[in-house]
């Protein structure tokens, strides 16, 4: 890999994606929400994952936000820039411009809908190897993907220079576990999910990427850092501060309503940033899940 990159490392917010009301791109919008979550504590940005709903745009609209934000942050933070897609070739065509805008990594998520074998996946990977000088984050999320690579398939990426870091999904903090007790500094791992982050991070995740961090910047920088300086009595209680949240987050839902995403947008404009909706078949909270939300960040510190 090129020399100049910067690590990526510690809070590093799932970014959401601001559009106007007609659902085309804001750009100031976007602006001001980088610079709070900035403000409030994330050491690394990572865009156009699923938290920023890149699902939803087609390659010339990524193109467009990766190159706008690439030239906002001005190289002043690491940056992450999300590049998957089902198909090599596209993904390589992203992850190109992505390196050509200044991205330190590439989070690629594993090839989703037709669930390909592992052998193809495995070799998707190398192929994008092959092609860039930047890291490869791997995006372990068999939720959205239907299945993830096992310890032993990315121990053969480490092992071959083909990943550096992963983002770890799945939510159970034994993967992290596992990650470094076999692999330790030959790979940064993020804990990937917004419910058990504390006990991910005790036991050696390198930082905490999820749509928490995009949402609760402050709160989760608190709970890592109590990790970090191993402080387990003030991780309990940075946990406590936002568990809460996390249930109403996990639990608190009538036929599947609110999304998550729906959540994580009025979560921002209750405290004040202008954000909008997400794209369109999701859209806005009810009355009633707004006044949780309201209630919930008025009790947390």
């Amino acid at each position: 890999m090129r020399e100049g990159l910067k690590k990526v490392y510690g809070i590093c917010p799932a970014t959401m994606t601001i559009w106007n009301e007609d659902q085309t791109y804001n750009k100031k919008g976007m602006e001001k929400y980088l610079t709070w979550l900035i403000d409030n504590g994330a050491q690394t940005i990572s865009i156009c994952g699923s938290t920023g709903e890149n699902i939803a745009m087609n390659m010339e609209e990524q193109r467009e936000i990766i190159a706008h934000i690439s030239g906002f942050l001005g190289g002043q933070i690491p940056f992450v820039v999300g590049t998957g897609r089902y198909d090599t070739i596209n993904t390589i065509k992203m992850s190109l411009f992505a390196q050509e805008h200044g991205a330190d990594a590439l989070l690629v998520i594993l090839p989703f809908y037709l669930k390909p074998h592992k052998k193809a996946v495995l070799q998707h990977f190398r192929d994008i190897r092959a092609a860039v000088d930047v890291g490869i984050m791997v995006y372990n999320n068999p939720w959205f993907a239907g299945y993830e690579l096992s310890v032993p398939e990315i121990t053969s990426l480490v092992e071959d220079g083909t990943i550096n870091s992963i983002k770890s999904a799945h939510g159970d903090p034994n993967r992290i576990h596992e990650l470094k007790y076999h692999l330790g500094d030959k790979l940064t791992v993020f804990y990937g999910h917004d419910y058990a982050a504390l006990e991910g991070l005790l036991v050696g995740a390198d930082g905490w990427l999820s749509g928490f961090p995009a949402i609760l910047p402050k709160q989760c920088r608190a709970l890592q850092n109590a990790c970090f300086a191993k402080d387990v009595d003030a991780a309990i209680k940075a946990q406590y501060n936002l568990q809460p949240f996390t249930d109403y987050f996990l639990y608190d839902k009538v036929n599947e309503v609110p999304h998550w995403q729906e959540i994580c947008k009025y979560t921002l404009q209750a405290q004040g940033l202008d954000v909008g909706l997400p794209r369109k078949p999701l859209g806005e909270l009810d009355a009633a899940n707004k006044k949780k939300i309201e209630k919930l960040l008025a009790d947390m510190d």
